[in-house]
């Protein structure tokens, strides 16, 4: 387990930067409980420095995972943020979406929320950007872009897609090989 480099943070802070704008330093400058990101066999970790300090006692090819996993890099070196990292983006999100009871399961089988499954939006959201995606209890369920602004939702067809699905709680059954 080792740190990231300046082009991979890079990378991970401009993925997370579109899910929780400035609230990243909340992230990494927690006065009681500091935190680090750290990288292993390609998958980047969210880790209290305690704990990473006493990990350093395990051999690295006997350490497996160490904190939460929050994404993978890919091989040209892009980040994709997993369902491990709902935790962190849905304290700290910018713009949520809440879906109707009748289009949760929808979106937990990993399809894209549509305008007729949509019961909330945040204000002025614009397109293209991450949203944390709730049901009407305010239960995190996933994330995901949205495919048109705030404006824009309240016009178009019933049928139109709102939300582009990226991660959900089903994929801890659908992929648990991967993740």
């Amino acid at each position: 387990m080792r740190p990231l480099t300046e082009e991979e943070t890079k990378a991970v802070f401009e993925k997370l930067y579109k899910f929780i704008g400035k609230n990243i330093k909340n992230l990494i400058d927690r006065p009681n409980d500091p935190h680090c990101f750290r990288l292993q066999k390609n998958k980047v970790f969210y880790v209290k420095e305690k704990l990473m300090k006493k990990a350093t006692n395990v051999a690295r090819d006997k350490l497996v995972a160490l904190g939460t996993c929050i994404g993978k890099l890919t091989h040209t070196g892009k980040f994709r943020l997993t369902i491990g990292a709902l935790d962190l983006i849905s304290q700290y999100a910018k713009y949520k979406i809440w879906v109707k009871p009748s289009a949760e399961m929808q979106f937990l089988y990993g399809n894209n929320v549509l305008k007729s499954g949509l019961a909330r939006i945040t204000e002025n959201t614009p397109a293209y950007t991450g949203v944390v995606i709730y049901n009407m209890a305010d239960i995190p369920l996933g994330f995901g872009v949205t495919a048109k602004s705030t404006n824009e939702c309240r016009n178009v067809d019933p049928n139109a897609v709102v939300t582009f699905h990226q991660a959900d709680c089903g994929e801890f059954l659908r992929a648990e090989d991967e993740l």
